[in-house]
């Protein structure tokens, strides 16, 4: 198997013992050689970068905009086919700012790369749930994203999906 990418991305609300999870898995996954695309937000995005760059690892840090939470990643200008996945896929974006769209179509490239083509191996997140168990929050467009082109998603929310994630990895080393 050729170069490997992994979206490490999640909530702002992320609680803590996640994050060091996060950010343990980045450091891993930099070891292993693992490609990071996440989007430069508090919280789990930065776990995985934190992460990531104590190992030593290459990532794609992308941005709304320049300068996103300090973030100096020279990936934030947004393309029109970012735009037009977005669009396509979150359930209301019409009814929101130009910085939400923004953020949304940054999450395009999260999932789908620079070119909008080259697919994440696998998704490594956390994202809450509302009541219906339905994802919720800004990740839920990734996720929505992910789910259409069939990339596995692995939720840190449970120790379950912690686990598959494990044994996801472990299965992607022997290829």
């Amino acid at each position: 198997m050729g170069v490997i990418r992994y979206s490490g991305i999640g909530s702002r609300e992320t609680p803590d013992n996640v994050l060091v999870v996060m950010e343990k898995l980045g450091a891993a996954f930099a070891k292993k050689g693992f490609v990071l695309r996440s989007g430069g937000a508090e919280g789990a995005d930065s776990a995985f970068e934190r992460g990531c760059d104590a190992g030593g690892g290459k990532k794609e840090i992308y941005l709304p905009w320049k300068g996103f939470n300090g973030n100096n990643s020279d990936l934030y200008n947004l393309c029109d086919e970012a735009f037009q996945i977005a669009w396509d896929f979150h359930p209301n974006l019409y009814g929101t700012t130009g910085g939400t769209q923004k953020l949304m179509a940054r999450n395009t490239y999260q999932v789908l790369g620079l070119d909008c083509k080259t697919k994440a191996d696998f998704i490594a997140c956390y994202c809450p749930l509302d009541k219906k168990g339905n994802w919720r929050g800004g990740t839920s467009q990734a996720l929505r994203i992910a789910k259409s082109y069939n990339i596995p998603i692995f939720n840190l929310l449970s120790k379950e999906d912690l686990d598959q994630l494990k044994n996801f990895v472990n299965q992607l080393s022997t290829i």
